[in-house]
């Protein structure tokens, strides 16, 4: 399809069903005005919001954007959609709104990532709501804000750091981080480390901004970069590149040892803050149900039954 050459038709406009959330998209990369920042505020990869604007661009048959080296450019059409995108948006969000306002579903559908368990939080939950729906579902380590947003489930309890834009944050408890090496790895044995001793030691890298920071603990205490490494989507391969002595990794010590490879052991090291466990949900719901589960996520979920989650998802990513 050639974009921005639909021929006019004076008295009829052809029914389009638009995706809205490509419609969400779309707004967020007019703001930002670059497909780098889109994709992190989005939690996409930059080809997948690509894909979706150039979908959404078919849909209406009009270039919306001009690519340029510099980011994208809004269109005259891009210019002249956006206003009704805005009204779109704000008034599917009110109408879903009024819609969960009327029916008031008793139900919630709990996220939680690997090696994180929710049960002591839903145990009161269920006994407080007998009559309500609990399910859970388990993501990956990088589907919490993408799951919430698409409405996938209500609550999340996962590890920051995270994109926490439209979302409400409650902090449930820290969990420290250990360093992966290779069983051949120098430092294999040891009780301890420091970021002196592996300074030069390579560290995947992750395609997200945020976790590749916090992941690599780059920059370094002093301001040093960290070492570059493989890139990596999914944990298992960063498993594989540690295992091979390729390069090391920092995993939450609550991952120990359901994490570790069979080639690969772990080592402390210091200077490395902790992660931050919290409970993630959409700033606009309202729900008792949501309420009520944060309530019983801070006073029970306090860092223990890691083992339970490991017993129940032997098989699963869990993330780095």
């Amino acid at each position: 399809m050639a974009l921005g050459r639909v021929r006019p038709v004076a008295d009829e406009v052809t029914p389009v069903d638009l995706d809205l959330r490509l419609v969400r998209y779309f707004l967020c990369l007019a703001e930002h005005g670059h497909f780098g920042r889109a994709a992190a505020e989005l939690y996409l990869g930059q080809p997948a919001l690509s894909r979706s604007i150039r979908r959404l661009e078919e849909q209406l048959g009009v270039a919306l954007f001009r690519r340029t080296s510099r980011g994208a450019r809004l269109t005259a059409a891009g210019e002249a959609f956006r206003p009704f995108a805005r009204d779109l948006h704000r008034e599917a969000s009110r109408g879903v709104a009024a819609a969960r306002a009327a029916a008031r579903p008793r139900r919630i559908r709990v996220g939680y990532t690997t090696n994180l368990v929710v049960t002591a939080a839903l145990v009161p939950l269920r006994r407080r709501h007998p009559d309500a729906e609990v399910q859970t579902r388990h993501l990956g380590w990088d589907e919490p804000v993408r799951a919430l947003h698409e409405e996938l489930v209500d609550v999340v309890v996962a590890r920051l750091p995270l994109p926490t834009a439209g979302l409400s944050v409650a902090p449930l408890h820290r969990e420290g981080r250990v360093l992966m090496v290779s069983t051949r790895h120098r430092l294999a044995g040891r009780a301890s480390t420091t970021f002196a001793e592996i300074a030069d030691d390579p560290v995947p890298v992750f395609p997200d901004p945020l976790w590749n920071a916090f992941w690599r603990v780059d920059p370094r205490p002093g301001g040093r970069p960290a070492p570059g490494g493989p890139l990596v989507e999914r944990t298992a391969d960063s498993n594989e590149w540690v295992a091979s002595g390729t390069c090391i990794s920092f995993i939450p010590a609550g991952a120990v040892p359901h994490q570790v490879h069979p080639g690969c052991t772990t080592v402390a090291i210091d200077g490395v803050p902790p992660c931050e466990v919290v409970a993630l949900w959409r700033s606009d719901d309202d729900s008792e149900l949501v309420g009520d589960f944060v309530t019983a996520a801070r006073a029970t979920l306090t860092g223990t039954g890691s083992a339970a989650a490991r017993e129940a998802h032997p098989h699963s990513d869990p993330g780095p």
